[in-house]
């Protein structure tokens, strides 16, 4: 296994001690996805978001260096599809390292401490959008995403939200929630069988990124050593 997924700084800003921490502390090959924050996707529901995305390049996401992978955007359920509103938060999306530090020095006072503002190196910048409301079921949403280069996250909810399985950027990128019950139910051999298969199928063409958040009963760890093993990825 060779990647994380933040979830801190969905809440609130991180520091860029802390990134650096986790940089020294992993592989060099490891990588990490970071969760944007919620104050730019459920309290600014994506308008007049260019000042937030600043301050959250700016602090300390640009640390990881080319330990950075795809940054993620979670939408509230209640968020519905709306193109025209997802296509001007998309193009604020730095699409590189030098364009993140670029937007990161126009942060405000919000940011609280040291800002991180240099990208060392550069490197092209994934975006993937986590969607939770049925209207994404749209057909224009998968051209809208492949438009825009960003990749729509294959969620698995217990049925919970809307269930989306198209690649619509040059990577996948994967949320397992919990099989049965959200956040509590692992998954079970014929389930991570299924998902292998998948994972297989989309990994001969793309990346492939894949978390689980089944973590209330600490489900995910034990659940994400049994999927590496059957795709022959787990590293010691």
């Amino acid at each position: 296994m060779n990647s994380a997924e933040i979830n801190g700084s969905f809440y609130s800003l991180q520091r860029p001690e802390l990134y650096r921490a986790w940089f020294q502390e992993t592989p060099d090959d490891f990588l990490f996805a970071v969760k944007g924050g919620r104050y730019i996707t459920h309290m600014k529901r994506l308008r007049d978001v260019a000042t937030p995305l600043a301050n959250f390049f700016a602090s300390g996401v640009l640390a990881l260096g080319h330990k950075l992978g795809p940054v993620l955007w979670q939408l509230p359920p209640n968020f519905a599809f709306e193109p025209r509103k997802l296509c001007e938060f998309f193009e604020l999306l730095p699409r590189s390292t030098a364009a993140a530090a670029t937007l990161a020095a126009r942060h405000d006072d919000k940011l609280k401490g040291e800002a991180c503002l240099e990208a060392d190196p550069d490197r092209p910048l994934r975006h993937a959008v986590e969607v939770r409301h049925p209207s994404f079921s749209a057909p224009d949403c998968p051209k809208l995403l492949r438009d825009n280069n960003v990749a729509l996250v294959i969620s698995d909810s217990a049925g919970t939200w809307v269930a989306l399985e198209e690649v619509t950027s040059d990577f996948v990128y994967i949320r397992l929630h919990g099989a049965e019950e959200l956040y509590t139910s692992g998954y079970g051999d014929d389930a991570l069988d299924r998902w292998a298969e998948k994972i297989r199928h989309w990994a001969r063409k793309d990346d492939v990124y894949v978390y689980f958040d089944n973590d209330v009963e600490v489900r995910a760890p034990v659940d994400a050593i049994s999927l590496a093993e059957r795709l022959g990825t787990l590293t010691p």
